[in-house]
């Protein structure tokens, strides 16, 4: 039964009444659609409330006001919803996808994910989308009937598909993937449930998608700026913020700089997002989808920017690589934070009675695979303070992150 009052969808938008169901089915329930309860699982989950201690870019002391993942994703999810309500997509798989894009991701920011990729090199690696999909089927152990959160399809292939096909037509990895191949833990999980790799996903998932680009484009403007990587006037060579720029000064000239910072990262969301709406519309005007598979099979993404802003999310990014990213201050932290998950990582593998009981239970040496995947999954679920209190629970000196 529909809930009175839910609100209006077009066609083409995920259906919670209509869901491809859960691979343990269950009773509906009488308040909340499949999408609902699936943002309520994310939210509830354990993996979820450790964000707050997880490093974006800047480690968990050096601020309060700077971005951990938990703020990150609550931004991407207001603007994921924003989307959403524009296109008449599912706002509540919109937003069960925003909260959950990020749920894969280790301490430490980037850089974990490349020490535990580099470990786990000859062990399948690791990558942050796949864990995240380990997470919410696997690793979550909260429910008496199943592990893991037991999500709607629907959300999981959003999960998996929102930065596009992992397939092509001829079950070869497509290019992201080429060179490696599609993560195991994918593979392992499809061949359970068919998430349909080979096409894109809905668009609530593309909605989640580009809202994170949106978001981290801003906010890493933001943080860098207030932590003084570079100066606002360097963002000039940026010719998308130097328009920007030149609005803001010649409507309010001389601004305040923290104002002139807020004026400034308020303009940029505001613009990638009427332009995702605008062509969006486009393209769906163009496709005239009857309803959400048609998304799915378009050949290309339906919720994106237009070329002109592709490429200001482009140049913006290069800019953030070149001044932030790979700034001297941050890469001196990453090169302590990358020591301190190496070493956690060969401890763990060589002795594995060193992790709490419940993460070597079941263990074998004799099996390295399962053994270092188990490794991996424990360090991958750390705040960055736990793996500080866990490299100085086990080893004499550790880097001082400051």
């Amino acid at each position: 039964m529909r809930p009175f009052g839910e609100r209006w969808r077009a066609p083409y938008a995920c259906d919670p009444w209509g869901s491809r169901g859960r691979l343990y089915p269950e009773i509906s329930s009488p308040t909340r659609s499949e999408f609902q309860r699936d943002r309520d699982r994310i939210i509830h989950s354990a993996a979820f409330r450790r964000l707050k201690h997880k490093t974006q870019v800047f480690v968990y002391h050096e601020g309060d006001h700077y971005r951990t993942r938990l703020t990150h994703t609550i931004e991407v999810s207001q603007i994921a919803r924003a989307l959403a309500r524009s296109f008449g997509l599912d706002e509540d798989l919109a937003e069960a996808l925003a909260l959950s894009h990020d749920l894969g991701h280790t301490p430490f920011g980037h850089t974990g994910e490349d020490v535990l990729d580099e470990c786990m090199a000859d062990f399948g690696g690791f990558d942050h989308n796949a864990q995240a999909l380990r997470v919410v089927t696997r690793l979550e152990r909260r429910y008496a009937a199943y592990d893991g959160l037991n999500l709607a399809w629907e959300t999981l292939e959003g999960l998996v598909k929102h930065n596009g096909p992992l397939l092509d037509a001829e079950s070869r990895p497509t290019l992201r993937y080429v060179a490696r191949g599609v993560p195991l833990a994918i593979l392992e999980y499809n061949a359970i449930q068919d998430l349909e790799l080979a096409t894109h996903a809905g668009g609530e998932a593309q909605a989640a998608a580009i809202a994170d680009d949106i978001a981290y484009d801003s906010h890493d403007i933001d943080d860098g700026l207030r932590a003084g990587l570079f100066k606002i006037d360097e963002l000039r060579e940026v010719p998308f913020l130097d328009e920007l720029l030149r609005e803001i000064d010649g409507r309010y000239p001389n601004l305040e700089l923290s104002r002139r910072i807020h004026e400034l990262t308020r303009r940029v969301i505001t613009r990638f997002v009427e332009d995702v709406v605008r062509e969006g519309e486009r393209r769906l005007s163009l496709l005239e989808p009857k309803n959400a598979d048609d998304i799915r099979h378009a050949g290309e993404p339906v919720i994106c920017f237009s070329p002109a802003l592709k490429e200001a999310d482009a140049s913006l990014k290069r800019f953030l690589y070149a001044h932030m990213y790979r700034h001297p201050s941050v890469m001196s932290v990453r090169r302590k934070a990358d020591d301190i998950l190496r070493d956690l990582f060969r401890r763990f593998k060589a002795e594995p009675e060193t992790m709490p009981d419940e993460w070597r239970a079941d263990l074998s040496r004799d099996d390295e695979t399962r053994l270092a995947r188990r490794v991996a999954d424990y360090i991958a679920g750390m705040t960055d303070g736990y793996a500080i209190l866990e490299h100085r629970r086990l080893f004499d000196v550790t880097p001082d992150l400051r």
